[in-house]
């Protein structure tokens, strides 16, 4: 009887501790519908982390890595971390060929960080990418030729043009070929948060379906339409102007193997080679509008407008390309990097940072950023402790500042004297511009430097900029001085410092010129 009632009493208890547990768990659950537990694109979790099975989840304890996209940014990056043993899962919304119109032009810098990450071989023969070697400068009716400083290094260092698609499809092939790289077609919508920190994201697959997966560390490279970048940073978008592109084939450029800038009015127009047979045109909008290319109102202006201030050598070309119809346009945008840091987060390329694309440094930028990650992630073999890793990666938005913020500062200030203006203050400052580096020596050797992102020294940019401010108060002093003409070169050097001094703010006067003294500067990897 007593062993009767023993057995009688313990299924009694297994039947109460079972119906028990199951209250506890179904009380922690998730509801899953539209919008619940979601702010600001983030997914807050229960402690616990279960979820009901309306969403299929995806453990992937054994990745280390989630990147979101496979741009140039993304696919560069997953091989990279892949390389040095970490375990990564690439999610790209579209993994086709795309067919850009930008991202075309890698600056020699660009070339040598590609070197560094052993994807030199994705910018080569196999997609009839061409060398460049320097810029060709016009303007009514003059020009001048700025070669970049390659005497240094061996042949093979140049820049390096290309179709943007064959470029990016060529780097996500071989980080395919990598055992600890799963490359995924998806479309993430959110961010997983728990506490803060960001646990991985929320995406659908090709087929719709919607999967959670993890990872220590999630970095954003979505590109400059990002929809993530806002819950990581405090972005500030500019859209000065937009490029309509076409491409001009079976001709030849005035000056073989260099980028062609025409000091255009209302503002530049840049050709180059993107294969051996073909050359990009990329006449520059200024505004968010352009003339319709259905209406046809963007053919006469190319024809009215444009044709007549390009190259005799390319003006049938140039006709031609118009008269094929193939004519694209997209919205060039700017701006600065304004982190939030995040424990288990961080964001790279285009999504984080942006500068307009005159002077072909984005890619310079983002391949520079990936060697830095790199190596500040090298001696960590352990990425779970978000908080720590988070603090210690403070320090690549102030060691990444010499490159990113000289190659940023140069594009927007380019861009802005470059473009024709009726303030006479303006036209003098573009008119010395064109004559400082038609002097040649250190007045072009130092700022194609700069562009080429060889030398990427912001004070060294400063210094250049003002040098052609003065050159061009010197102009109009000689022969002789007048009111006139030094009311006028006051007004030259204010309209300078209106220029670059706001890009300088935005990039933070501090970290550009002085980052040894930031305290991020210093920080060391995590004791592990």
């Amino acid at each position: 009887m007593v062993s009767y009632e023993y057995v009688l009493g313990g299924v009694l208890a297994s039947l109460l501790a079972s119906v028990f547990i199951m209250i506890i768990n179904s009380s922690r659950k998730v509801e899953v519908v539209e919008g619940a537990n979601s702010v600001n694109g983030f997914v807050r979790l229960p402690q616990n982390g279960t979820f009901t099975p309306a969403v299929v989840e995806e453990e992937e304890k054994d990745t280390d890595v989630v990147i979101v996209g496979a741009g140039v940014a993304g696919a560069a990056l997953a091989y990279t971390l892949a390389k040095e043993g970490r375990r990564v899962h690439v999610i790209e919304r579209d993994l086709s060929e795309q067919d850009r119109i930008v991202g075309e032009l890698l600056q020699p810098g660009g070339y040598l960080k590609l070197i560094e990450l052993g994807l030199e071989d994705c910018a080569n023969e196999s997609i009839d990418a061409q060398k460049v070697f320097g810029y060709a400068l016009y303007k009514d009716g003059k020009d001048t030729k700025l070669s970049y400083p390659l005497e240094n290094y061996s042949s093979d260092i140049a820049g390096r043009s290309f179709h943007n698609g064959r470029f990016i499809q060529r780097m996500r092939e071989k980080a395919a070929t990598l055992s600890n790289v799963k490359l995924e077609q998806g479309t993430v919508t959110t961010l997983i948060e728990e506490k803060g920190t960001i646990k991985g994201v929320i995406y659908k697959n090709k087929a719709g379906e919607e999967f959670r997966t993890y990872a220590p560390l999630t970095i954003v490279c979505d590109g400059c339409f990002s929809n993530l970048r806002k819950n990581l940073s405090a972005p500030k978008v500019e859209s000065p102007s937009c490029f309509v592109g076409l491409v001009l084939e079976n001709c030849d450029l005035p000056h073989a193997n260099h980028g062609h800038v025409i000091l255009g009015d209302p503002s530049p127009v840049l050709f180059y080679p993107i294969s051996s047979t073909e050359i990009r045109c990329l006449v520059d909008v200024p505004g968010t509008k352009v003339p319709s290319v259905a209406s046809g109102e963007m053919a006469k202006y190319l024809k009215t407008v444009v044709a007549p201030q390009i190259p005799p050598q390319l003006y049938n070309s140039f006709i031609a390309a118009i008269d094929k119809g193939n004519i694209r346009s997209m919205q060039n945008k700017s701006m600065a990097a304004n982190p939030l840091p995040t424990p288990g987060a961080l964001l790279l390329g285009d999504s984080f940072n942006m500068r307009h694309p005159l002077t072909g440094g984005g890619m310079t930028v983002a391949l520079s950023d990936i060697v830095l990650l790199r190596d500040l992630l090298r001696p960590l073999h352990d990425l779970n402790d978000a908080a720590a890793l988070c603090n210690y990666l403070e320090s690549f938005y102030t060691l990444r500042k010499p490159v990113s913020s000289t190659i940023n500062t140069l594009a927007g200030a380019l861009y802005k004297v470059f473009c024709a203006s009726p303030d006479p203050a303006r036209q003098e400052m573009r008119e010395a511009c064109f004559g400082y580096l038609s002097l040649g020596g250190i007045c072009s050797y130092g700022p194609v430097s700069l562009l080429s992102g060889l030398n990427p020294r912001p004070l060294h940019l400063f210094l250049h900029f003002f040098a052609v401010a003065v050159y061009g108060v010197g102009r109009l002093m000689l022969p002789f001085p007048s009111p006139q003409r030094t009311w006028l070169g006051v007004r030259l050097i204010l309209s300078a410092s209106g220029i670059i001094f706001p890009i300088i703010k935005g990039e933070g006067v501090r970290q550009m010129f002085f980052p040894a003294t930031v305290p991020a500067y210093y920080r060391a990897p995590p004791v592990q």
